[in-house]
């Protein structure tokens, strides 16, 4: 596994550290951020796409749509003196975020396990829409956020060893340690925020 890893394509591994620096310059809220995710996903829209993971790969053209999307609710509604404050959301609304993501998976899984020869497909569906929900609400800097992104980087890890993508999946165990930073460090910002109002 590791000459796998000292072997694997040197263009996953800049889109892997380009990923890392997202999440390192998101947990410092950080504009340049969304730079750093735009590039990296344009870069992994040909890696998935090789690796047979169709989903994975239309995930990252929805990563660079909302890449401009996070760039303008941090940057340019923050010039427009609309500073974006993170924010949590009810549990209701995370129910109805979870119920469509079980919905999508098993309807996206089964049409890729009709249709297509997807490597497997109802994990790379769940990985995608979890992944898309993740984003809007990194996006809208809710709290939340960090949670879906351990439970679909967790899973991500074991679908990205199973297709010999070790950079990759290297970059997602490094995102499990991560993700727990940034949480509290997204914490602590809401609650200095919330003690000041």
């Amino acid at each position: 596994m590791i000459f796998d890893f000292l072997q694997a394509n040197w263009f996953e591994i800049v889109a892997a550290l380009l990923a890392i620096a997202y999440l390192v310059l998101a947990m410092m809220q950080d504009v340049r951020c969304w730079v750093a995710w735009i590039i990296s996903s344009l870069m992994y829209l040909f890696v998935m796409y090789s690796a047979g993971l169709y989903m994975e790969a239309l995930l990252q053209i929805f990563y660079i749509f909302i890449g401009f999307y996070g760039l303008y609710q941090w940057r340019f509604k923050s010039d427009l003196n609309e500073s974006l404050k993170i924010t949590t959301w009810s549990a209701r609304n995370h129910l109805i975020v979870i119920g469509i993501l079980i919905f999508l998976t098993f309807v996206s899984g089964y049409i890729l396990t009709i249709y297509t020869t997807a490597a497997s497909p109802f994990v790379d569906a769940f990985t995608t829409w979890g992944a898309i929900a993740a984003s809007y609400l990194v996006a809208k800097k809710i709290l939340e956020n960090w949670f879906y992104w351990f439970v679909i980087d967790f899973v991500s890890v074991f679908l990205f060893i199973s297709r010999e993508l070790y950079p990759t999946a290297l970059l997602f165990g490094v995102y499990l340690v991560l993700v727990v930073f940034g949480y509290s460090a997204w914490s602590k910002s809401w609650q200095h925020a919330d003690e000041q109002n």
